[in-house]
């Protein structure tokens, strides 16, 4: 790792790999560059220096002087075939030639281990400082990023033990109920809300087809919105299901938004910092943005796609960076939407990057796609059940996922997703409602048929030892159930 000072680096210079404040923050990838705005910000956080793989700096008079190592032409799409993307981008929307650099064509991971930070035990609360403490420590900022690097290593730290050390919550034994018509009313009003986002989200992406226009202030504005709305009603929102028909009308629309959401959760789930929630949000409605300018046939396909179609399909996540950083907004969205089909075990694409090399954008907005598309009907198959989605992210097979974001999604919707029809231990049948905070395999209940003295639908907290959950009902029992009750589910 070479070290380069922040007072001589020029603005908008191009370095050959990743720059790195520390062995944790990403400050840029190629082919990004340190644009004025970070050189700006960094001074005025205190930072005197920033790190590099490489000695060699590709600044733009380097860049004019030495044309030979400006053609790359294509970008390496792991197994599939390479694509030019001239092919399917505008000019505006596509990566000069000479700000691609070889790094962005490997897989490489990059070796952080000079620079491996010494760290104390963590305490329930983990200070920055001790995160970042070591023998000629920099200087402690609470910036938002920060905050954000250090809530996903707290959750990290807290879910990797048996019993999650979370904050005390004052959970009653028997759980709270609501009447059936306040059930209903909360119901509908989080159905219009999503419905209001839903027109939203295509307002924004129509704006940029017809107009190439995406204005910050208002998606920040709405995301505010979203994340405070999923906040304080996440139970209801999780029990709203796309219809084939609405999801296959507006596919992109829908996926969007239902990523955006799972996002949200996780993101609250590891106490993300609110700037960094809505940055979130924002990378998290965008991250499809590129696939407006492919082919609508390649993500609306019946059939399995041929190898050509594959390649071209893989094509978005660039596209879609190259309009996010055009459009100006911030450096992690970018890398949000870039990356976000990246996998730990590198066989993700575009850069085939591997773990901690991936943003923490890229990993959470990966896993809350993944799960949507699992759980959301499409053409060519029937949507599976949320548990069958849960369990699936959960084997994590091959390793693609991070464990800290998988069991971030896992605690905040809970191994039996709310709206899951569920037989119990005790012969009943009931509906899940809620998320236990503490156990994510024993939610909260609201029993099919019973109801409590006051009239109220009756609820449980299930556990090991009394009344557990025996297994989820599959589609057709779920179907059946709702058939035979109508109105007095």
């Amino acid at each position: 790792m070479v070290k380069y000072k922040v007072a001589e680096i020029k603005p908008d210079t191009h370095f050959s790999s990743d720059v790195m404040l520390d062995s944790l923050f990403l400050l840029t990838t190629p082919p990004c560059a340190v644009t004025p705005e970070v050189l700006s910000y960094l001074k005025k956080w205190g930072f005197l220096e920033v790190f590099s793989e490489d000695e060699k700096i590709l600044s733009k008079i380097e860049e004019d002087k030495n044309p030979e190592k400006t053609e790359h032409k294509q970008i390496s799409l792991g197994e599939t075939e390479s694509v030019d993307l001239s092919e399917f981008t505008d000019e505006e929307d596509s990566v000069p030639e000479e700000q691609i650099p070889e790094k962005f064509k490997t897989s490489e991971e990059v070796d952080l281990s000079e620079f491996t930070l010494e760290t104390t035990e963590p305490e329930k609360k983990v200070q920055t400082q001790q995160i970042f403490q070591q023998a000629n420590p920099m200087p402690a900022f609470q910036n938002p990023a920060m905050q954000m690097q250090t809530a996903y290593q707290n959750f990290s730290a807290n879910a990797n033990q048996q019993a999650v050390q979370q904050q005390s919550f004052d959970f009653p034994s028997e759980p709270t109920s609501i009447s059936k018509e306040e059930d209903n009313r909360k119901l509908l009003e989080s159905q219009n809300a999503y419905d209001k986002f839903m027109e939203f989200i295509n307002y924004v992406y129509t704006k940029y087809a017809t107009q190439k226009i995406i204005s910050l202030p208002e998606l920040n504005g709405k995301v505010l919105e979203l994340c405070n709305f999923v906040r304080e009603n996440k139970k209801f929102l999780l029990r709203i299901s796309p219809s084939f028909e609405t999801r296959n009308k507006n596919f992109l629309i829908s996926h969007s938004l239902r990523t955006a959401i799972f996002a949200i959760i996780i993101g609250l789930q590891i106490k993300m910092p609110y700037e960094k929630l809505i940055e979130l949000g924002v990378a998290s409605i965008l991250h499809e943005i590129g696939q407006i300018r492919l082919p609508p046939q390649l993500y609306m396909n019946n059939n399995p796609l041929s190898h050509s179609e594959k390649a071209q399909m893989q094509t978005h996540t660039v596209i879609g960076y190259n309009i996010v950083r055009n459009a100006g907004l911030p450096l992690t969205i970018q890398l949000g939407v870039l990356d976000h089909h990246e996998r730990e075990n590198g066989t993700g694409y575009p850069r085939h990057l591997l773990k901690n090399n991936i943003s923490l954008y890229g990993k959470i907005i990966g896993v809350a796609c993944s799960f949507e598309a699992i759980t959301a009907p499409r053409n060519f198959r029937e949507a599976r059940t949320t548990y069958e989605g849960m369990i699936e992210m959960l084997k994590n097979s091959n390793h693609l996922y991070d464990e800290t974001v998988i069991k971030a999604l896992l605690y905040s919707i809970s191994l039996f997703p709310i709206g899951a029809f569920v037989f119990l231990s005790n012969g009943r049948v009931g509906q899940v409602v809620d998320v236990s905070p503490t156990s994510p395999k024993n939610p909260i209940v609201q029993i099919v048929g019973s109801v409590n003295p006051d009239g109220t639908p009756k609820r449980i907290q299930t556990d090991d030892n009394t009344i557990r959950i025996v297994r989820t009902m599959n589609k057709e029992e779920s179907a059946d159930l709702r058939k035979s009750l109508g109105d007095t589910l």
